[in-house]
């Protein structure tokens, strides 16, 4: 039976699901951060009231792009795409914070635009994808004019330095290409090219060739370059099955200089164990199936596309995480979605959710 005619209905599973995973990042960041802010600067809920800030931003977002037609913003990709790169290249002239050009200051605030150029991405490549989607099968629609235009997001970002989100990035468009219809061999070639230039940029610079060697042998490194991941792999294991209790970390006591970032995933593991890990890691899983579906309904192959890109991305981005905070992966600064502390990654994620959601809405008035 059709339903009667009217606006869809919201996806309230992966509303629900966005809701707990962003109130348990909230949560978890006042837990990480307490004792640092309190120390450094005696405020102990300075990093949960921020985080806290971001989400209502985040979510007055989220609602806005999850009624915006996510089909009008083929007629706006080219302005975004020029409007990342400006603000990626501001980014690069703005003064450097712990020695990188990542963060735009607004007065009291700092956005990151890298964050925003996932999306970017994303977005242009859907929309690419889209209209050539007959001429795929050579070598020059089918990778490299897709390639190159992304080229100037990823070097820019490189540019800050940043290492990570650029591989992040490059992940997504394989996979997006792959989807679209690409030849395999096209994006086979791709990685194998791909593989010496990263292999170059972690060796040529001095404290990626140390995280790396580090990596590969963290506890032989423990005063050194391997200190934070061998600290992070003690924490994982110390938590158990059920974990020391919320608030009640080790990892934290200064032991890590923001262990509310990139290596909050620990603190979790320490504070609620194997099970409070995997359960987090459930509701990643839980994101990438509902993300699937979504793309797989969409009534176009742009909307399919555009929600495959994002569920990658955030998914990927919480496996390279996690993969670096367990040792599985060389150290790299990339946060955890909804979790590490970061509004700029929060609000990025969080539009991106509401894209999915009108995706979704699209989807079920199809179906209807």
């Amino acid at each position: 039976m059709k339903r009667a005619r009217g606006r869809p209905p919201l996806d309230y599973t992966l509303l629900l699901l966005t809701v707990a995973l962003t109130c348990w990042g909230i949560v978890m960041i006042y837990s990480a951060s307490a004792i640092w802010a309190e120390r450094n600067l005696g405020r102990p809920f300075y990093f949960f009231e921020r985080q806290l800030a971001w989400a209502l931003v985040g979510f007055s977002a989220l609602a806005f792009f999850s009624r915006f037609d996510y089909r009008r913003l083929r007629a706006h990709v080219g302005l975004i795409f020029a409007a990342t790169c400006v603000a990626l290249a501001a980014a690069l002239l703005c003064p450097a914070i712990a020695g990188v050009h990542r963060w735009i200051r607004l007065g009291p605030l700092g956005l990151q635009p890298a964050e925003f150029a996932k999306l970017t991405s994303v977005l242009f490549l859907a929309s690419y994808l889209d209209r050539k989607r007959s001429k795929l099968d050579s070598p020059w629609h089918g990778l490299a004019v897709p390639v190159a235009v992304v080229a100037p997001l990823l070097l820019l970002v490189l540019k800050e330095p940043d290492l990570g989100t650029p591989s992040l990035m490059f992940a997504v468009l394989l996979l997006l290409l792959y989807i679209a219809g690409s030849k395999l061999r096209y994006l086979l070639l791709a990685l194998a090219a791909a593989a010496p230039a990263v292999l170059w940029e972690i060796l040529r610079v001095p404290y990626r060739r140390a995280r790396f060697f580090s990596f590969l042998h963290p506890f032989k490194s423990m005063r050194g370059p391997g200190y934070q991941l061998a600290q992070s792999i003690l924490a994982v294991g110390s938590g158990g099955w059920f974990g020391r209790g919320f608030g009640a970390s080790r990892l934290k006591l200064l032991y890590l200089p923001t262990p509310h970032t990139d290596f909050i995933f620990p603190i979790i593991c320490e504070e609620l164990g194997l099970l409070g890990a995997l359960a987090l890691l459930a509701l990643f899983a839980v994101l990438l199936v509902r993300g699937s579906r979504i793309a797989r309904s969409a009534p176009d192959l742009f909307g399919a596309l555009l929600a495959s890109g994002i569920t990658f991305t955030i998914c990927l981005q919480a496996f390279f995480n996690v993969g670096m905070a367990i040792g599985l992966l060389p150290t790299k600064g990339i946060p955890l979605p909804f979790i590490s502390f970061g509004g700029s990654s929060l609000l990025a994620t969080l539009i991106g959710i509401g894209v999915l959601l009108n995706i979704s809405r699209h989807g079920a008035r199809e179906e209807a």
